[in-house]
């Protein structure tokens, strides 16, 4: 369950990523008055980028340490049975 919501926020940083980037090839980096110009808008499109790819690693890891964990709590529900 949580492994879903880490991925939902890393495609929302991907999509600042791209819109970061998208806007330095734009003319609104370079227009006077800016919020920075366009070397500041590509170092935030790597920053998000960066972030994401994190994030999506530890979606990906608390996915598999909780299929672990339910694996593991099946087999000793099994030897339980077994047992009996």
């Amino acid at each position: 369950m949580m492994g879903r919501s880490l991925y939902i926020l890393a495609a929302a940083f991907a999509g600042f990523a791209l819109i970061s980037c998208a806007v330095s090839y734009t003319n609104i980096a370079q227009q006077p008055g800016s919020p920075g110009d366009a070397a500041l808008w590509r170092t935030m499109g790597l920053v998000f980028f960066v972030i994401a790819l994190v994030i999506a690693l530890v979606g990906v890891l608390s996915t598999l340490f909780e299929q672990a964990e339910r694996r593991s709590e099946e087999a000793a529900a099994q030897r339980r049975q077994r047992r009996r």
